[in-house]
């Protein structure tokens, strides 16, 4: 959430807090390039969406004429280009702020060629002609219930950690779901100012089944009239501080405990406001507002069991504003629900109207840079969040120019958590890794600047940069939950979106040009020496160079710590195990999700690097220019590319870690088509962080050196220590060292 400038065009008579400095160009971001804007209007908050333009740089790696080239010349060169992407902006926030959020559209819009709106909601008709004449665009109404259903299937496929399950009283309060492409069928109660039940089966075939007129707006106006207070974060706020016992009768008030033939617990709400009519006996704001949380939270409870019971559904989403992360509406919504399904809870407003987007054709993901996430469900840990009038939540989604699907050889991909450790359940891990990634702030922010020697205003972007990091750090050590599961995949993403975010896109790209220029020389060298091996010691010495380059992370602390002399990174027992592997399977096709560079192709292998740069990882363009090389220095790996017997393909990541659910569509094409049999994910990033725990339909092999003390002592070894992890499904045998 984030508070409305009250400066320049946003200025009103609306009551805001001064103190707040947040421009508004930073809600309404990038509103220049916008291409299309909808709206939703409800009875009391409106929900924005735009569709806009993004200009940001990209680092291009371009192979150099070999044939001209002379001793000393790098292997390619690096540019840096100016591309543009998709992206898209959600804002909500209260109709209260409508005029003001209108005008400041209206000064900043200078698209010319942005003709319409597309409008929805029981709003579009009250504010069609306010609309229409601030903004000087043509509403084009949309039924809103096909918006509702069309953008909640968008978002439960593009956005991670878009639904989750709420216990309050759990060590960590919030369940993420990952993202499935299987998402039906499905019941979604959607709280507005009232409640509508939809009943889901597949992306065009929805009905509704059901619905109810208590809902938001009855809180909302109830709460109004019993305390006099106007804004509706301030009646949450209220709730928050009250003790609806005071106010409710329970079954113990009644019958002096619990009623135990009927299985009620004494603690149970036998009526709601029942304690009001006692005479002479004033009540606390905060108590009947805690009241009415409850009487309305259960009563879309338990109507929304007898529908998915009625229906036969056991996955039910709840959405709307009306829940608003609040941590009591949220926990009695699960409870009226749990004693037969599960209530999975919805992040986001399910705003989509009708932009025109083809979600067949592109995959999209949350940038974490513009979103503001999911608010902190208790006002101890960050008072004046709720305190505040005029809050906006924001989200930002950017399009990315693949398709993202699951890995095929996943054995059940609903069930699949790339991440090993959940740092919002471990408060321990959390506090350790953002310690972490605080410390190694500086040392990005002077890679960042020295990548763009020529480039002035660096430093500059570079501070801003690390501003915005910092304080994404802060948020996520008070809101653990802001976006998602908490993880180490999570923080490095959120590093690259806002380095992304201030045009630093490749800030190892000098760093990968001087080690794959010094890779090239030795070359041959190496693979002479590995030619005069026997085959135990040749398979020994692959495994284990393999490794070595595993070592050489930028992103590692210990690694640039002169003080830590690489000694210990030996392999030793668990490959006694492992190196009849390959000797004795007779393997088609493998399959190797990369961290640095290719090994020595024997089979037919399909090597699987990064889209986008991400630390000093290979990215797949440079691979191409790599394995373009190195075919022209060997006549094996010259034959294996020309036969199609090593073949390169973009794993659609660009993080250091690897989501196996969202896999670029090409890849898993290549890997259904030739029947791969053997996986090796290398690298403690795609090997620990994620996929430690993955299982596989088919062989996989995990490895990768333990580069953070911290992570060693965690699992039990040393730093520098090795994981080899062979699985045959179902597994035989794990070995880790």
């Amino acid at each position: 959430m984030t508070e409305l400038w009250s400066s320049g065009s946003l200025d009103s008579s609306h009551s805001m807090d001064k103190s707040i400095t947040l421009p508004p160009d930073e809600i309404f971001r990038n509103l220049e390039n916008a291409k299309r804007f909808a709206i939703d209007i409800g009875g009391s908050l409106t929900k924005l969406a735009y569709y806009s333009t993004v200009q940001h740089k990209v680092a291009k790696v371009r192979s150099f004429d070999h044939t001209a080239k002379t001793e000393g010349d790098p292997l390619y060169e690096i540019s840096m280009q100016e591309e543009v992407s998709a992206r898209l902006h959600f804002i909500k926030f209260e109709n209260a702020y409508i005029e003001t959020c209108l005008d400041f559209i209206k000064d900043h819009l200078v698209n010319t060629d942005t003709k319409v709106i597309k409008a929805t909601g029981g709003g579009a008709h009250k504010f069609k002609d306010l609309i229409e004449k601030k903004l000087k665009l043509r509403v084009d109404k949309e039924d809103e219930m096909t918006c509702l259903i069309k953008g909640c299937n968008f978002v439960l496929r593009n956005i991670t950690h878009e639904a989750f399950v709420y216990a309050k009283h759990a060590d960590s309060e919030f369940r993420f779901q990952n993202t499935h492409p299987d998402i039906f069928p499905y019941l979604l109660i959607n709280i507005g100012s009232g409640v509508s039940i939809f009943k889901v089966e597949s992306e065009d075939t929805f009905e509704r089944v059901g619905g109810s007129s208590i809902g938001g707006g009855t809180f909302w106006g109830l709460g109004a009239l019993l305390t006099k207070t106007k804004r509706f974060d301030e009646l949450l706020q209220l709730a928050s501080k009250g003790q609806h016992t005071n106010v409710d009768m329970l079954v113990k008030d009644i019958y002096g405990g619990s009623y135990g033939s009927l299985g009620l617990t004494g603690d149970l709400i036998a009526s709601s406001f029942g304690k009001s009519a006692t005479p002479d006996k004033e009540f606390s704001k905060e108590d009947m507002a805690k009241s009415l949380l409850h009487m309305i939270s259960n009563d879309i409870g338990q109507l929304a069991c007898l529908y998915a019971r009625l229906h036969n559904l056991t996955r039910v989403y709840f959405g709307g504003f009306f829940i608003r992360g609040h941590p009591v509406t949220m926990h009695t919504i699960t409870y009226s629900i749990n004693f037969f399904t599960k209530a999975i809870l919805l992040s986001n407003s399910l705003l989509f109207v009708a932009l025109y987007l083809d979600p067949n054709q592109y995959s999209w993901g949350e940038n974490y840079a513009g979103s503001s996430g999911l608010m902190s469900t208790s006002p101890d840990l960050n008072p004046m969040q709720r305190a505040r009038s005029g809050t906006f939540d924001m989200l930002e989604m950017d399009r990315l120019e693949r398709q993202l699907v699951n890995l095929p050889l996943l054995q059940d991909p609903s069930s699949y958590i790339p991440d090993t450790v959940d740092l919002s359940e471990d408060a321990l891990a959390r506090e350790y890794w953002l310690y972490c990634f605080e410390e190694a702030l500086d040392g990005v922010v002077k890679r960042a600047v020295a990548s763009q020697p020529d480039l002035p205003e660096a430093a500059e972007r570079a501070e801003k940069f690390r501003h915005k990091y910092q304080h994404k750090l802060q948020t996520l050590r008070h809101q653990p939950f802001a976006y998602g599961s908490l993880t180490v995949r999570s923080l490095l993403d959120t590093r690259e979106h806002c380095l992304n975010e201030f045009n630093f896109p490749d800030p190892y790209s000098k760093i990968k040009q001087g080690e794959n220029d010094l890779a090239l020389k030795y070359f041959q060298k190496a693979v002479k020496s590995l030619g005069e091996l026997s085959w135990e010691q040749r398979q020994f010495a692959l495994v284990r160079g393999l490794l070595a380059g595993n070592v050489f992370d930028w992103g590692a602390k210990a690694v640039s710590d002169p003080s830590n002399h690489l000694k210990s990174c030996h392999l030793y027992h668990p490959f006694k195990y492992t190196q009849d592997l390959i000797k004795h399977n007779e393997y088609s096709k493998i399959s190797l999700f990369l961290h640095l560079t290719p090994c020595y192709v024997v089979f037919q292998v399909v090597l699987a690097s990064n889209s986008s740069p991400a630390l000093n990882d290979v990215t797949n363009s440079e691979l191409q220019i790599l394995t373009e090389r190195i075919a022209a220095m060997d006549l094996v790996i010259q034959s294996a590319v020309k036969e199609d017997r090593l073949t390169l393909v973009q794993s659609g990541s660009s993080s250091p870690c690897l989501d196996l659910s969202r896999l670029d569509k090409v890849l898993a094409g290549v890997v259904r088509e030739r029947h791969v049999d053997l996986v090796i994910i290398e690298g403690m990033g795609r090997a620990i962080h994620t996929n430690y725990y993955a299982i596989l339909s088919c062989e996989s092999l995990k490895m990768a050196v333990i580069k953070n003390s911290w992570l060693a002592d965690r699992l039990g070894g040393k730093l520098f220590s090795v994981v080899f992890k062979y699985e045959v499904p179902p597994a035989e045998y794990n070995i880790a060292l």
